[in-house]
């Protein structure tokens, strides 16, 4: 995802059964030439893990200097070539490059002579499947450690279904895991895309923006998650376009249009806060000392 799941959401989705976390889409080349890059686009502490990062790059050296940089204080290195942003495909990166197989093997190539974490790809299928086929066969001749695909082409809407035939292709011709991507709104989504496909897990973005709480097998956001989010995000700060659009995805379903159209025009943390301790009764205090007695709790 760009620009979502930096380290307070992704220390929130763990707390409801997330295994995996990923960091938004990071560009190489920037990253790599950037002090100011790194810490902006990328921090970590010790209860973030395991965390693979997601860089976007057009060849084999910008990333795997990057992955270099980054490798010391992550799980796993994968690379994105599903982004459909028009920006993107400009720049000849995320899904611009289902349409280059030899970059990415050796970007790949390039990346693991470089770094001795994991390093993943996440793809998009074909409108011929037989491309899918020959681009994740020339990955496997690399070394990719594994593979996410989304079950969509770069130029199919998200409205469309995801193609579970294009999944369970990539999966019957791996010899690596295999985690499936798109339409995952619920634990029941996640489970019958296994079972259709046979993959090894699934990913959710739209999904899980929405519902961070999805994994634990909530059907919408619940209220003491939006309160974890707000205290994770005001401690490890956050800036208010960040934290305002997460919360307008996790409230979208139980704010009425009235409500929608009053939140979306707030611009600032202090306004969001003021409006949701006003309409919401958000308590911050309240749901810290819960997290404390829990904590007391636990077996030591």
């Amino acid at each position: 995802m760009v620009r979502y799941s930096k380290l307070p959401f992704r220390e929130l989705v763990r707390r409801y059964n997330c295994d995996i976390v990923y960091t938004p889409m990071i560009l190489a080349d920037v990253f790599s030439a950037s002090n100011y890059a790194r810490d902006s686009e990328f921090s970590t502490n010790l209860l973030d893990d395991p965390v693979v990062i997601q860089f976007a790059a057009s060849n084999g050296a910008d990333l795997a200097k990057a992955a270099e940089l980054a490798a010391p204080y992550v799980s796993g290195i994968d690379i994105n070539c599903g982004c459909p942003q028009k920006w993107a495909i400009n720049e000849k990166i995320g899904s611009h490059l289902m349409s280059d197989p030899e970059t990415v093997r050796d970007m790949i190539r390039m990346t693991k002579a470089r770094v001795d974490v994991p390093c993943s790809i996440k793809i998009r299928i074909h409108k011929n499947l037989r491309e899918t086929e020959e681009f994740v066969k020339r990955a496997l001749s690399v070394g990719v450690d594994f593979i996410t695909v989304h079950g969509r082409t770069r130029r199919q809407k998200s409205t469309e279904p995801a193609n579970m035939d294009g999944m369970k292709l990539v999966k019957e011709v791996s010899t690596v895991p295999v985690i499936a991507n798109g339409d995952v709104f619920s634990v029941e989504d996640a489970n019958m895309i296994v079972e259709a496909t046979g993959v090894d897990g699934t990913m959710s973005a739209r999904g899980i923006l929405e519902n961070p709480a999805l994994f634990a097998g909530y059907e919408t956001t619940p209220w003491e998650c939006v309160e974890d989010y707000v205290d994770l995000a005001l401690s490890y700060g956050t800036n208010a376009f960040i934290f305002h659009h997460h919360l307008m995805f996790m409230l979208e379903k139980i704010m009425s249009n009235a409500e929608r159209r009053t939140f979306n025009s707030l611009t600032t943390i202090p306004s969001i806060i003021d409006y949701l301790e006003e309409h919401y009764d958000l308590d911050i205090a309240r749901r810290r000392a819960q997290h404390a007695r829990k904590d007391q709790t636990l077996p030591q």
